[in-house]
């Protein structure tokens, strides 16, 4: 019998589990402050298709990394205008918005690449080493090399949740999505507010793309973001809307996203077990997470709710 769970497994967990901390990162911001973004599925495929693409044509990736947040920022602004301004549904504009994503990023992969499967290899992030920290048993394997987007994704989950729940604007935040009437009565400036966050959720989406194409494979496919928006969204909900939550929330479906990739072309316990079947798993996992969470978590209390309405 082969040795399944080990420290590599981990290490691939973790790096499974950062583009989904950093697009429920995103999720939540703009949740917390009462709007449901489904774009998120868009944000991540245009973040990691301009990363690819600003890489490419100055040959810096961090370069790349900006364009790549921009292009989601961008969407995020796309999104704050129809759900704001417009007063569009926000299932129907994400929905929108992620078609546009995946419809552009193949109609510009061809027509600059001339390619219909994927870019050509760019150059990509860099990978920082903690010198002695790498030598530490079990942890240092985990935390001691990594990209660097691993280590600013650290700093982002600290930074929201002192944002979230020690500072005035955290606490504002929280009461728009919970009765943005009520806060708009108190003077805060709801539509404004909501506008920022859903921008930085869009950036933070960007990033989990960049961290796809740039932090992972140094190129951009096809549908690269793989469902990962949406599987965000769930991670939300199983984290119950808190960044702690998110983190434990992600790192559980980067966990099995590792072991299905571990587990193709093994036999488990003497069965083979089709490559197709292994791929389902986190799909898999997301709808038993909505089932049995959504009714048990409680969400902002105007999520999808409009200032107004």
């Amino acid at each position: 019998m082969y040795e399944i769970f080990d420290v590599e497994l981990l290490r691939s967990a973790l790096r499974m589990a950062i583009p989904l901390i950093l697009a429920a990162f995103g999720g939540l911001l703009c949740e917390r402050s009462g709007v449901v973004n489904i774009a998120l599925e868009g944000m991540i495929l245009a973040g990691a298709f301009f990363g690819v693409l600003g890489s490419y044509y100055t040959g810096n990736a961090w370069l790349g990394m900006l364009a790549g947040m921009l292009s989601g920022g961008i969407m995020g602004a796309m999104h704050a205008i129809l759900t704001q301004r417009m007063k569009m549904n926000h299932i129907v504009s994400g929905v929108a918005l992620n078609i546009l994503a995946l419809g552009s990023t193949t109609y510009l992969l061809r027509l600059i690449y001339k390619n219909a499967g994927g870019s050509p290899y760019v150059s990509g992030l860099p990978v920082w080493r903690l010198g002695l920290f790498e030598k530490i048993p079990f942890f240092g394997p985990l935390f001691g090399s990594n990209n660097v987007l691993f280590y600013l994704t650290i700093l982002i989950g600290i930074g929201l949740s002192f944002l979230l729940f020690k500072t005035p604007t955290g606490l504002r935040i929280r009461a728009i999505g919970e009765n943005p009437n009520a806060a708009s009565s108190a003077g805060i400036a709801v539509k404004r507010l909501r506008y920022i966050t859903i921008i930085i959720s869009g950036i933070l989406g960007g990033l989990s793309g960049v961290y796809l194409s740039l932090g992972n494979l140094n190129m951009f496919t096809e549908g690269m973001s793989g469902g990962r928006g949406y599987i965000a969204l769930a991670v939300v909900i199983f984290g119950k809307w808190s960044p702690s939550g998110v983190v434990g929330a992600a790192i559980f479906f980067g966990f099995f996203d590792a072991l299905q990739m571990r587990l193709q072309g093994q036999d488990v316990f003497g069965i083979s077990i089709p490559s197709e079947f292994m791929l389902m798993i986190p799909y898999f996992l997301t709808i038993i997470v909505l089932a049995g969470f959504l009714t048990k978590s409680v969400p902002p209390a105007s999520l999808g709710v409009n200032d107004d309405d």
